[in-house]
């Protein structure tokens, strides 16, 4: 299997097998993907980082799919179901939603409708009227009105054999990817406000009645609706249009124009309100708040890289604010190199004699210290505190909280190690920065509602 999954990525990554294959045993070694592509370009062939990560992500995609493969297989060949062209199919299916379509049919079922149905006896109704021959549904149902089984009437024989079709539909494996394609670039996501929840959920103000393409809506605006759902303030559907749904599948089953036609059109709306759209709306939201995560991270991972690099201020003595109103703002010296020489708290926007009290400490050290430089964290204060150099204080507090802070200043509180972080930052923001935990730099948007699994690799990436 090995082999076909390096074919299938140098076909989908238009390079040749051989550099996937050295890859992947690079990778399989343990090697990192900045090493690989610094010291190991002769094996891969020149590849960059970025192929090479698309390499290693298509790998372990396709590591899943081989491992619910090889469930599925263990499951029907214990359960004895497992036939030739059965097994030939769940070994080709490319995607894990053919595989699961593949395996629909002979997944172990809960007591369904259909299940039901079947155990009343009312299977070879269904058979005869899903065939849409010239006999009569209705004369046909009468042979299997039977009270003892729970068929009172030929209304209930034809509802149990309706239940039946609806569940073939359901399981047809081209339908269900006919369907999902309508979903994907036909539905449309729509949210709206619960009842009485106007004034609860202001925030979500501008989707408390909106409407959004699926196949083009905004990752950042998926975000949004789903965090307004899971908050219990907006509602959510995913649906194309019911019409156009409903007309796909009935071109599909509807062979004929007579009565036991007009039982399998009814099958066929049950199955779609019943079965067919809350599956495909499941998958349909799933890809969306999948797509959507991958395109928060990968903002999210941009903003951090662009950060990261910030051009450094080099090695100058920097007097560092933390600023804050009734507490004060936390001064500290950093000599050029960025160790802690003094450390203070000042009160630059409380009363006229503190103010000039602040003013005065500040020249004193400037002078004392021969500062080079002044930065302030720009979170609450900051505007109100005089200053030469705004710092994105993004991430201070957590690093000041941090086992590293611990053991670099032990004698000195939390307020004092963040503020020395801030200090540092100006001079070298990649040394300071690399110290924090990265999804606490607070550079994207939704963090906390992606996969923080994919969020954590792909910062760890950049950094």
């Amino acid at each position: 299997m090995m082999e076909d999954h390096i074919q299938r990525i140098a076909q989908e990554l238009e390079i040749k097998p051989n550099q996937v294959q050295q890859t992947a045993m690079l990778l399989e070694e343990g090697c990192t993907i900045p090493f690989i592509a610094r010291y190991r370009k002769e094996a891969t062939g020149l590849l960059d980082e970025v192929a090479i990560t698309q390499i290693r992500d298509r790998l372990e995609k396709l590591a899943e799919l081989d491992k619910r493969r090889e469930a599925i297989l263990k499951s029907l060949e214990e359960r004895e179901l497992l036939t030739d062209e059965l097994k030939t199919a769940v070994e080709g299916a490319e995607t894990l939603s053919v595989l699961e379509d593949i395996y629909l049919p002979y997944r172990p079922k809960r007591r369904t409708r259909a299940v039901i149905a079947r155990e009343k006896g009312l299977e070879p109704l269904a058979e005869k009227v899903f065939a849409q021959d010239s006999s009569d549904p209705f004369e046909e149902a009468e042979a299997f009105v039977i009270p003892d089984k729970g068929v009172e009437s030929v209304d209930d024989a034809l509802s149990g054999a309706r239940d039946i079709i609806a569940e073939w539909i359901n399981e047809d494996k081209d339908t269900r990817a006919a369907m999902r394609r309508l979903f994907l670039n036909h539905a449309r996501i729509r949210s709206q406000v619960l009842p009485e929840k106007e004034t609860e959920g202001a925030k979500f103000q501008d989707y408390f009645d909106c409407m959004e393409d699926v196949a083009t809506a905004a990752g950042h605006r998926v975000l949004a609706m789903l965090r307004g759902e899971r908050e219990q303030i907006l509602s959510l559907q995913i649906r194309p249009s019911e019409e156009s749904a409903l007309n796909l599948v009935r071109k599909r089953f509807i062979k004929a124009d007579n009565k036991a036609a007009e039982q399998v059109k009814a099958a066929i709306e049950s199955c779609y309100k019943r079965l067919l759209a809350p599956s495909m709306e499941t998958e349909a939201r799933t890809e969306l708040k999948n797509r959507a995560g991958h395109e928060a991270v990968k903002v999210f991972a941009e903003n951090l890289r662009e950060l990261l690099l910030a051009p450094p201020m080099g090695r100058k003595r920097v007097l560092a604010l933390d600023p804050g109103f009734r507490t004060g703002a936390k001064l500290v010296c950093l000599d050029a190199q960025g160790n802690l020489l003094h450390n203070d708290t000042i009160y630059p926007t409380q009363s006229d004699k503190q103010k000039k009290e602040a003013g005065e400490t500040v020249t004193s050290l400037v002078e004392k210290f021969q500062i080079e430089a002044i930065a302030i964290g720009n979170g609450t204060a900051s505007r109100e505190t005089e200053t030469f150099v705004m710092v994105n204080e993004s991430g201070a507090s957590v690093y000041s909280a941090s086992k590293a802070a611990r053991e670099e200043f032990p004698d000195h509180d939390v307020t004092v190690r963040g503020a020395v972080s801030i200090g540092r930052r100006l001079m070298d923001p990649l040394a300071e920065l690399v110290k924090i935990d990265p999804k606490s730099i607070g550079v994207g948007q939704y963090q906390h509602d992606v996969d923080q699994v994919e969020l954590k690799r792909a910062l760890d990436d950049v950094v």
